[in-house]
């Protein structure tokens, strides 16, 4: 069986495929200091929990934290006995290259979506991921990855609100319910949450507008759902997109291999 690996700024993905659907998939946060051995201990432990005897014998790792990857490349080594697909190492292929400008490093993270949500979806696609960043991959008609827009995450704008302002408090993203607040709390609320509904929708439009050609907008992250309630911004939303991914550029390196 296949454990896909998504490691992400804030947390890490386990999740593990038997060629037709995910069986199991677990969430912790990304630590660069986790050992290989702390990693097993974790996952075997989950997995005797749930009573999931599956026999692992393939990986294959997206991560956005490069000092993760050696540790889960040993981890991989020494308990499956396997040599891990990295998602952007040389000798991972992928279903179609990215066309972006010479000598630019793509985060795995916006390859892995553009394959899985093309794989899903088709072509001409906006795919807005709402991590610690909120990310824009335009994905062209032959599913390759031709660019897209970086924004700082929701979370993190609030982070930043409420570190730099000393009488701002630590708020939940949450709908207001109404634009203007009349508390703190819900001003701050109505900022974050209407200023994302504005940037998401004028970005996907500047980019169709610069495409010239119809395009689906596809969701994923937790938060996406959240925006998608008041405005209808998103064609879907995919909850589990990058872990799919990984599945579809797997398979394809054993197709082609």
């Amino acid at each position: 069986m296949l454990l896909a690996i998504d490691c992400g700024n804030t947390n890490t993905v386990f999740s593990i495929w038997d060629g037709t659907e995910f069986i199991a998939t677990w969430r912790t946060s990304t630590e660069w200091q986790r050992t290989a051995d702390q990693y097993y201990v974790w996952l075997s432990t989950l997995m005797r929990f749930q009573e999931i005897d599956a026999v692992i014998d393939e990986v294959i790792i997206s991560s956005t934290v490069p000092r993760v990857v050696w540790n889960l490349r040993v981890f991989a080594d020494r308990y499956y006995n396997c040599r891990p697909l990295v998602v952007g190492k040389a000798d991972c292929l992928l279903p179609a290259d990215p066309r972006v400008d010479e000598g630019t490093q793509v985060g795995p993270d916006r390859l892995v979506n553009a394959a899985g949500a093309f794989d899903r979806h088709g072509g001409n696609l906006i795919v807005v991921d709402f991590g610690t960043a909120t990310t824009f991959d335009v994905v062209a008609e032959d599913g390759a990855y031709v660019g897209g827009v970086i924004a700082p995450g929701v979370n993190l704008s609030l982070e930043a609100l409420h570190s730099a302002a000393a009488a701002l408090p630590h708020v939940d993203i949450t709908k207001p319910q109404a634009v203007i607040g009349t508390n703190t709390v819900a001003c701050m609320q109505s900022g974050v949450f209407w200023g994302y509904i504005g940037l998401v929708r004028e970005i996907c439009a500047r980019i169709k507008a610069e495409r010239g050609v119809p395009m689906q907008v596809i969701s994923t992250g937790g938060l996406a759902p959240l925006f998608q309630q008041s405005e209808p911004l998103f064609n879907a939303f995919e909850d589990d997109l990058t872990i799919h991914g990984l599945t579809v550029i797997h398979k394809y390196n054993k197709d082609n291999a």
